[in-house]
């Protein structure tokens, strides 16, 4: 009786790993789906970079009033 049980103990077990292993490559992405998701998440990351890099060169508006002010020629005599 110990022996039987065992044996289906093990089966249950090789089949819930199976049942797993299936669900896991069924809603796994496969290979064309993985690098359509690599190109946007790099894409994300350089418009993130882009938009931070910008964020660090604009003056801000307290800033802008203290900088001085080059005066234009246009319009002037003389």
């Amino acid at each position: 009786m110990s022996g039987m049980r065992t044996m289906l103990t093990s089966a249950i077990m090789v089949g819930a790993l199976g049942v797993g292993y299936g669900m896991w490559s069924v809603i796994s992405p496969g290979e064309e789906r993985r690098r359509e998701m690599i190109k946007v998440i790099h894409n994300r990351r350089r418009c993130a970079l882009t938009l931070q890099e910008f964020a660090v060169r604009t003056p801000s508006e307290e800033e802008e009033d203290a900088r001085p002010r080059k005066h234009s020629r246009v319009g002037k005599i003389g």
